[in-house]
């Protein structure tokens, strides 16, 4: 309000200026200074009270639903009722803090060690001339989206006259949501852990089914091999039989992420556990195996093994929007939750911290459970001397540790030791 009395006080000064003048020198040449700063004084005045507040703004994604690294065209429309005369335009995204990162997908953790290079402030500023127009459009491209649920508040648009004397100024609402999942990366399991029903013998057979023990007969399907096929029966009942196995029971998996906050976190290498958490759910569900999820931290949200598979989408949207946070310690929460478990599971540990309690807990886990596993994610420069000899520990106890640094992450196929 200060700046609009401001500028039209100044419009008239000068109008009552140039009056003064031509009234008192009078002469063609006052005269003339004063009829030619007249249509300029009626369009500055014109201008000040034009209501650029009553325009209709709207911005339109072309999607709202994508993966990480990926980019979305916007368009934003801009419609007014009033042809006023306007000789230019700015038109401004007021974008979330959470948009103020770059993702490069897996070639983002060339970066592991220094993150704060991946992160950039989005700005996003189109100029355009609609003078009479009332309807007029600007688009662009937001890329190399980072995992996330953003929403993105509103538009700012400026506008003025030639001479910049008057400047306007307003923030249009215009929500938009964008969901950016997180990528799934391709993984090679080197062992895959199987039990049988008839004990608790572990073995890394990559087979779904004990050829070795027949348990009955049963019609012919389509998938059959040729040599389940019993002839004895197949000739007693004239039709094509097989022979049916005893089915092996794929380990039940439970996967942990470590979602907990502590001081000095690389937050890049979190990102790695997200996605190293949705992408070990989706290969070891295309498996044939059965698999669960905890995620661990302010809130602790469990997803069991023998869920819905229609619920899948939903630890995708948790994993979407999940943040480190919490004011325990994981280790601790970890022995909370897992105390609830009854079951046995072949526990696979998604992490980047490790510390003396978390190892103290992680025996205690090894003694109830059949197979336990830590994939620790880390920068190589970043693994603390106390780290590297808790992994040394814990391996000398029979506990698999798998560690992904940047060399292992930027390979297009990331390869987990599951021994």
């Amino acid at each position: 309000m200060f700046r609009f009395v401001r500028n039209v006080v100044f419009i008239i000064f000068l109008f009552v200026i140039l009056f003064a003048y031509a009234m008192f020198q009078g002469g063609f040449a006052s005269w003339f200074l004063f009829y030619s700063y007249l249509p300029i004084f009626l369009y500055l005045i014109g201008l000040s009270f034009y209501p650029i507040s009553k325009w209709t703004v709207e911005r339109k994604l072309q999607k709202h639903v994508v993966a990480t690294g990926d980019r979305v065209k916007v368009s934003i429309q801009v419609n007014r009722r009033i042809p006023f005369p306007i000789f230019y335009c700015i038109v401004e995204e007021v974008f979330p803090e959470t948009l103020n990162r770059v993702d490069l997908r897996h070639a983002k953790y060339q970066y592991l060690d220094q993150p704060n290079k991946l992160y950039k402030s989005r700005h996003v500023k189109k100029m355009f001339f609609p003078w009479f127009k009332r309807k007029f459009e600007v688009s662009y491209e937001l890329n190399q989206l980072p995992r996330g649920k953003h929403d993105i508040p509103a538009i700012r648009l400026k506008t003025g006259d030639i001479f910049g004397l008057i400047k306007k100024e307003h923030v249009y609402p215009a929500g938009n949501e964008l969901i950016v999942y997180p990528v799934e990366r391709s993984i090679h399991l080197i062992e895959k852990m199987n039990s049988y029903e008839q004990g608790s013998i572990s073995s890394f057979a990559m087979n779904l089914k004990n050829t070795n023990v027949a348990t009955g007969v049963r019609e012919y399907m389509p998938g059959d091999k040729f040599s389940w096929i019993d002839w004895k029966q197949t000739a007693k009942k004239n039709d094509v039989m097989t022979k049916e196995f005893e089915q092996e029971k794929s380990t039940d998996t439970l996967i942990i992420l470590d979602s907990c906050y502590y001081d000095g976190m690389n937050l890049l290498a979190y990102e790695a556990t997200v996605e190293m958490g949705i992408s070990l759910m989706e290969t070891i569900r295309k498996q044939a195996s059965q698999v669960g999820f905890l995620s661990i931290g302010e809130e602790t949200v469990f997803f069991p093994v023998k869920h819905d598979p229609t619920k899948m989408e939903w630890i995708r949207k948790h994993l979407t929007q999940i943040q480190p946070s919490g004011k325990y310690k994981f280790s601790r929460k970890l022995k909370e939750e897992l105390f609830k478990v009854t079951n046995s599971f072949y526990v696979v540990l998604v992490t980047t911290h490790l510390d003396e309690e978390l190892k103290e807990t992680l025996q205690h886990v090894r003694l109830r459970e059949k197979k336990l596993l830590i994939i620790f994610i880390q920068a190589d420069n970043r693994i603390s001397v106390e780290e590297h000899r808790i992994i040394h520990g814990l391996r000398n106890e029979g506990i698999g540790i798998c560690i992904l640094t940047e060399k292992e992450l930027v390979m297009d196929v990331l390869e987990v030791n599951t021994l």
